[in-house]
């Protein structure tokens, strides 16, 4: 690769990660460029490759949210184990289940999400009058984090995208813990899904770290805005990046 390839795979790493740890999609910014710089990778060597530059990413917002949003550690830690193990079996299906079904499927949701994100402007803008029940919590938060870390696996675009919805609308809890929980859990997926990766040879370590130090440096700066222009800034994100998941996602099935 070209110094250009590497700076413009170095600025995407950094944009997937800011992008990743406000409200999550950063996959959609770096995978279609490793793609289209590095085409001689087959798209499981890129997604593989891509984990590998994401799981410290996540990892820095994880470390950096958790500086300024009190986080129920006793649920999200073994939240995010069972994710890792859900992903891992994700990565493991990918060859069994045709994932051009599941692209539409995902669309659909998307779309639903930006509905309901728009009509009801107060999910995740306010918190719950009344919190949850502990058994509550671990329901949603164990379903979340088993679901969709076997679509990190299988798929991936979104996946903390899906992770903060579900919280704000099922826990009440506001976009910024929504984001910071989510972050937890994805931790899990993206190592569950990179372990297998790397057990099969798929990973091309030396770009990975590359880029991590970007993706690093953009999810740090990433959850200190989040956590510093609120909920309502997150809110505008999460749209823009749904729609542009939408159309990424409709250009990779329809175009």
């Amino acid at each position: 690769m070209t110094a250009a390839d590497w700076g413009l795979l170095m600025v995407a790493a950094t944009a997937a990660g800011w992008v990743d740890a406000v409200v999550g999609g950063g996959g959609l910014i770096l995978l279609p460029a490793i793609l289209l710089v590095a085409p001689q990778l087959t798209q499981q060597a890129a997604l593989a490759t891509n984990k590998a530059t994401a799981v410290f990413g996540t990892v820095a917002a994880v470390v950096t949210f958790a500086r300024k949003v009190s986080l129920n550690w006793t649920v999200l830690v073994p939240a995010g184990v069972l994710a890792a193990v859900t992903s891992a079996a994700g990565a493991a299906a990918v060859s069994l289940i045709d994932r051009e079904l599941f692209i539409p499927i995902i669309m659909v949701v998307l779309v639903g999400v930006a509905v309901l994100v728009t009509w009801r402007p107060t999910i995740g803008r306010t918190v719950a009058s009344s919190p949850p029940t502990h058994r509550k919590v671990l329901i949603v938060v164990g379903l979340a984090a088993a679901g969709i870390g076997f679509y990190d696996g299988i798929l991936g675009p979104g996946t903390g995208t899906f992770l903060i919805i579900v919280f704000a609308t099922m826990l009440g809890t506001e976009f910024v813990r929504s984001a910071a929980m989510a972050k937890v859990i994805n931790v899990g997926s993206n190592v569950g899904a990179l372990a297998f990766f790397a057990a099969t040879g798929s990973v091309y370590w030396q770009l990975g770290a590359a880029m991590a130090v970007c993706n690093v440096f953009g999810a740090v700066i990433g959850s200190r805005t989040a956590v510093a222009r609120g909920a309502g800034f997150v809110r505008i994100v999460l749209l823009v990046v749904v729609v542009g998941m939408v159309l990424r996602l409709g250009w990779q099935q329809f175009g």
